[in-house]
């Protein structure tokens, strides 16, 4: 038997003990091998005592560590919910924007789509501050116009600044594709509750503005190359064969009474001319074929039937000179054609008109077919003749309203075109019987001319509607 068996074999300490209860005092002390016992395992009690004691603390360590992990994990879950139901609802925007401009609702089907996600009235203007659209309630009855300069600054200012800019009880946003700004929409916020999804959705809703203006002047180009390309063959006498069917490509009737009306405004581009025009022309329900043509915009405009012999050109001219603020511009209109090979007339009527009232050194528009006998007399470019014969007909009567400021030149027009009706011309200048009566009998002592005469009268008349046209009142 090897030692490791008889080892096996050998009782353990703990197994000599005796069964039962001990006596001490019969017992007496315990012997060296039970005081090694007790002494092992009051070590091992002791040990075991003192890392329960160690155990203890890093126990409540752990359940406090464990606390502050699941309060960190109901917040996080709060922050993702929260982030997550933010971009649901941009998501939600987004579509609602994107579906609007996608649908062809143009700015009226933003504007609409961002009122439905905003709840806030919204306008939608171009960048004069003209509006192109509403929606929702409270649209002014008269759309506020705003000058020029306070436009511009305007504009300068919420580029400037990042984000939508708040302007009195507006918040704007530009629809500025690169650097060029093509419109302007605004949430109506009186009472300034927009939060920040509104202002998401109003950036989001320039942006996709800022696209279909884009889109719309792209195709508007694209258009304006085609009937350029019409509008010179037209003018020039050149494709009248195919005229009617090249027009109706671009939307538009040929057949019919047309006329030409060429526009120069001064201080402003043909860029803002052109869209300026058509949209003036619209408001006048006037259909017009619009090119630029050698510095002018050319209009080949189909007379409306309900205007019969009287023409209502003027009403153009105002529209044009309130969407054009702060400059001026002059219009000649050229006489009413009923082919396309008699536009080329038309046309040159139309400059000679225009030709007319520019050198009047005024603003304002003249008609071809109202000048009258004034045609022969403005057949050049030189006016050095026309102005001589007004000087020899009524030069007595200008220095006279020059130096004492009175109308005695206006007067004589009026009783001309009154048919020489002494009670229609008192109502025209809104004067009284006896004072006509009087500027009359000034007028005969300084001319020297019998008002009632035939040639002194057809002079005379000639020569008022000649002075009306260099003052550019015609």
């Amino acid at each position: 038997m090897d030692d490791a068996e008889q080892a096996r074999l050998r009782p353990h300490p703990l197994d000599t003990l005796p069964i039962g209860p001990v006596d001490r005092q019969s017992a007496g002390e315990p012997d060296a091998g039970w005081r090694f016992l007790f002494s092992r395992a009051a070590q091992q009690t002791e040990a075991a005592s003192a890392g329960a004691a160690a155990r203890a603390p890093a126990d409540g360590s752990r359940a406090a560590r464990l606390r502050t992990a699941n309060a960190q994990l109901v917040v996080a879950n709060d922050r993702l919910r929260a982030a997550v139901a933010d971009l649901e609802r941009h998501q939600y925007i987004q579509d609602a924007l994107t579906t609007a401009a996608a649908s062809g609702g143009g700015e009226s089907g933003i504007a609409a789509a961002l009122h439905a996600v905003s709840g806030f009235p919204v306008a939608v203007e171009d960048r004069f501050g003209n509006a192109l659209a509403w929606a929702g309630p409270g649209r002014p009855q008269r759309y506020p116009s705003p000058s020029p300069r306070r436009q511009a600054e305007l504009l300068a200012e919420a580029r400037r600044t990042p984000g939508p800019l708040r302007s009195q009880d507006r918040l704007i946003a530009l629809a500025q594709p690169c650097d060029e700004v093509l419109g302007v929409v605004a949430l109506i916020d009186p009472e300034r509750r927009a939060d920040p999804h509104h202002v998401f959705a109003l950036e989001h809703a320039a942006v996709v503005l800022a696209i279909e203006l884009a889109h719309q002047r792209d195709l508007a180009e694209a258009e304006l190359r085609l009937r350029g390309d019409l509008v010179a063959d037209l003018l020039a006498g050149t494709g009248t064969e195919s005229a009617h069917s090249r027009a109706a490509a671009l939307g538009h009737d040929l057949r019919g009474p047309h006329q030409i009306l060429v526009v120069r405004w001064q201080g402003a581009h043909d860029a803002d001319v052109v869209p300026a025009v058509e949209r003036a022309a619209r408001l006048c329900q006037i259909d017009a074929l619009v090119a630029v043509r050698t510095g002018l915009v050319v209009l080949v405009a189909a007379r409306p039937a309900a205007w019969g012999r009287v023409h209502r050109w003027s009403e153009l001219q105002h529209a044009l000179t309130d969407l054009l603020r702060g400059t001026e511009g002059c219009i000649g209109v050229g006489g009413v054609r009923e082919t396309p090979s008699e536009l080329p007339r038309s046309y040159a009527e139309a400059l000679h008109a225009l030709a007319i009232v520019e050198r009047s050194q005024a603003q304002g528009l003249t008609t071809f077919d109202e000048l009258g006998v004034l045609r022969l007399l403005f057949t050049t470019d030189d006016t050095r003749g026309v102005r001589q014969f007004v000087r020899d007909w009524l030069g007595e009567l200008i220095d006279y309203d020059t130096a004492k400021r009175t109308e005695l030149v206006t007067t004589l027009s009026q009783y001309y075109d009154s048919g020489c009706n002494y009670d229609a011309t008192a109502t025209a200048l809104h004067i009284h019987r006896s004072t006509l009566r009087y500027r009359l009998k000034r007028i005969r002592e300084l001319t020297g001319h019998d008002l009632g005469a035939v040639d002194g009268r057809l002079n005379l008349q000639v020569a008022t509607r000649a002075w009306h046209v260099l003052q550019g009142s015609s």
